[in-house]
C-alpha cells in the first residue's frame, strides 16, 4: 500500500489550517468546527488519493474517536461516547445494504454477468435502432438494485455494449458518422443512468443519505426503507424509461433505423466470450474488454503479473476469430525494422522482396515495450495510430 507524500501533507495541511488558524466563527460549536476540519482533510486526501480509500475512511473513523470532536464537553464519559459516535453509522442498516450490493456488484461485474443481460435484450428487441435502445434501458433497469455505483453501471457495464454496436455499425466521432447510430445509443445510455439512479436506493451511493435525512424528519410518523422507495418509484421511472427512448428518437433520429444484425452480433459476441473462456478461465470481464476494443479497432493495455494469461488471451482471441497471431518481446537491442518488416535483395531475381514483421498479424501482443529504444517504440506507436 504505497503513500503519496504531497496529496498526504496537503490533507495533513489543510486540516491543521482548519483546526489550528482558522479561529471558530461566532455561534458554531468548537466540536462542529474541528469535526469540518478532519472532513476536509479526508476529502483531500480522498481527492488525492493519498491513500486508497478504504485506509483513509478507517483513519477518518479513528481520528473523530481519539479527538472526540463530536462529544459534548459536560459529557459523562466522553471517551466511550466518542467511539459510539465515531462507530455509530456501523449499526445503520441501509449501510449495509450498499455494502452487499457493492459485494454483488463486483460479481456481476467480474462474472460478466452484466454484459450477458445487456446482449440478451439486444438478442431480443435488436431488429431495430429504437429495439436497441430500448434494451440498453431495461438492462440498466435490471442492473440498478444490484449495482450501487451507476459509474460502473453506466459507465463499466453498459458504456462498452452501446460502442461496440455503434462501431459494428461504423458509427463514431472520429470518423464524423456519430449520426448513424452511436449518438442516439449513447444519448439513451445517458439518460437512462439517473432515471435508474432514482429507482432504487441501492442504485447510487448517494440515496442512503436521502433516506436517513426523510427518517431523521418525519420521525415515528413515516419510515422510508427499501421497499417503500422501490414502490414510490416504480411507475414514474418506468414511465420515464418507455419514454425516453422514443422521445430521444424523435428529437435526435438515428440515421440507421433498421438493425437486422444486431441480435446476430449479440449472440455472436456471446459465443466468442464462451470460447476464449475455454482458455482462459476466470477472466470474462478482460476478455469482453479485450473483444469489445478489438471490434471497436482500439488498442488495450494489459498491466498485469508474468504468467497471468496476457500471452493466452492473444492467442484464444486469435483462434476464436480464425486469424493470425504473434507476439513481440521488446528489448534493449530491437530495431524498428524487427518489429514492421525488412526488405531483402534478391540476387538471383534481382528484386527486392518484403519480408513482413511481426505487425502483420490480425492480434499482436508487444511484451514489456518499455525495454526498446524511443526510436523502436516510435515504429510501434506509428503502425497503432495509422491503423497500418
Amino acid at each position: 500500500m504505497a503513500v503519496k507524500p504531497v496529496p498526504t501533507l496537503i490533507a495533513v495541511a489543510l486540516t491543521l489550517i482548519i483546526w489550528f488558524a482558522v479561529p471558530v466563527p461566532q455561534g458554531i460549536d468548537p466540536g462542529g468546527w474541528h469535526l469540518l476540519a478532519l472532513f476536509v482533510g479526508t476529502i483531500a486526501a480522498i481527492i488525492g488519493k493519498a491513500l486508497p480509500l478504504g485506509a483513509v475512511s478507517i483513519i477518518a473513523v479513528a481520528l473523530v474517536a481519539i479527538t472526540g470532536v463530536t462529544v459534548a464537553p459536560d459529557a459523562a464519559k466522553p471517551a466511550n461516547q466518542a467511539i459510539k459516535d465515531a462507530l455509530s453509522s456501523f449499526s445503520n442498516p441501509l449501510i449495509w445494504l450498499i455494502v452487499i450490493s457493492i459485494m454483488i456488484a463486483r460479481g456481476v461485474i467480474k462474472t460478466g454477468l452484466g454484459e450477458r443481460i445487456g446482449y440478451y435484450f439486444i438478442a431480443l428487441f435488436g431488429k431495430r435502432t429504437l429495439g436497441i435502445a430500448y434494451a440498453l434501458a431495461l438492462s440498466e433497469t435490471v442492473l440498478a438494485p444490484i449495482t450501487p455505483s451507476n459509474t460502473a453501471r453506466g459507465g463499466g457495464i453498459i458504456h462498452p455494449i452501446m460502442k461496440s454496436i455503434a462501431t459494428a455499425f461504423d458509427s463514431s466521432p472520429e470518423k464524423g458518422t456519430q449520426g448513424k447510430i452511436g449518438r442516439y445509443l449513447a444519448l439513451v445510455n445517458f439518460n437512462s443512468n439517473p432515471i435508474t439512479s432514482g429507482m432504487f436506493i441501492t442504485a447510487t451511493a448517494p440515496n442512503p443519505l436521502v433516506v436517513s435525512a426523510i427518517n431523521d424528519v418525519m420521525g415515528t410518523r413515516f419510515h422510508m426503507d427499501w421497499t417503500t422507495w422501490a414502490i414510490a418509484m416504480f411507475i414514474p421511472g418506468m414511465a420515464c424509461i418507455l419514454l425516453m427512448p422514443l422521445v430521444l428518437y424523435l428529437v435526435f433520429p438515428p440515421e440507421i433505423k433498421e438493425t437486422p444484425d444486431a441480435t446476430r452480433f449479440a449472440r455472436t459476441f456471446a459465443a466468442l466470450v464462451d470460447g476464449i473462456a475455454v482458455a482462459l478461465l476466470g477472466k470474462e470481464s478482460t476478455i469482453r474488454l479485450a473483444l469489445t476494443t478489438m471490434l471497436s479497432e482500439g488498442h488495450l493495455l494489459l498491466e498485469d503479473a508474468p504468467g497471468t494469461g496476457k500471452t493466452a488471451l492473444a492467442r484464444a482471441m486469435a483462434a476464436v476469430i480464425d486469424g493470425t497471431q504473434s507476439r513481440i518481446q521488446f528489448t534493449p537491442d530491437l530495431l524498428p525494422s524487427d518489429i514492421t518488416g525488412v526488405s531483402i535483395y534478391d540476387q538471383k531475381t534481382g528484386d527486392w522482396i518484403f519480408q513482413a514483421g511481426p505487425v502483420f498479424a490480425q492480434v499482436v501482443l508487444a511484451d514489456e515495450v518499455n525495454r526498446a529504444s524511443p526510436k523502436t517504440q516510435s515504429a510501434l506507436l506509428e503502425v497503432m495510430e495509422e491503423s497500418q
